[in-house]
């Protein structure tokens, strides 16, 4: 239900602070504010592909999970900045202040379970039996084909 009220209310809000900025700004400029917001998103979202690319390169010097957190952060708010709206570009640009990110991630760690996966060793012996099978052929194999490029 809250996902269903989110779709219904999001759009009336957005529209709303069209309307509401349009005429306190005009209309021009309401119309270069949100362009400009889609800019800084596709913007934001290059970056990060970048920054992603650059980081695996140098071998990652930083903790892994916060900089997963913070290319989430980057991406989601790069896709809010780019849907129109004056809501979500705030939105959008609040989490993009490292204040908030690290807010959110010490909420999101008090809430989510932390699972521990025991790795291979060399002594782990798994034994069994196994057998090799060949894909069944096809009855109408490349050479029975009428499409066979082959044939021509």
């Amino acid at each position: 239900m809250p996902v269903l009220l989110l779709f219904i209310a999001l759009p009336l809000i957005e529209i709303a602070l069209f309307i509401a900025v349009g005429s306190q700004l005009g209309v021009l400029t309401t119309l270069a504010l949100i362009v400009l917001g889609a800019l800084l998103g596709v913007t934001i979202l290059r970056g990060q592909q970048a920054r992603a690319i650059a980081m695996m390169q140098g071998g990652l010097r930083i903790d892994a999970g916060s900089f997963a957190a913070q290319g989430a952060f980057r991406v989601l708010a790069g896709i809010l900045l780019i849907l129109p709206g004056f809501l979500t570009d705030t939105l959008g640009l609040v989490l993009l202040v490292p204040f908030v990110q690290r807010a959110l991630v010490r909420a999101i760690g008090a809430r989510a379970g932390v699972t521990t996966v025991r790795t291979w060793q060399r002594d782990d012996i798994i034994e069994g039996e196994f057998e090799v099978r060949d894909p069944p052929r096809d009855p109408a194999g490349p050479e029975h084909r009428l499409d066979d490029p082959r044939r021509h």
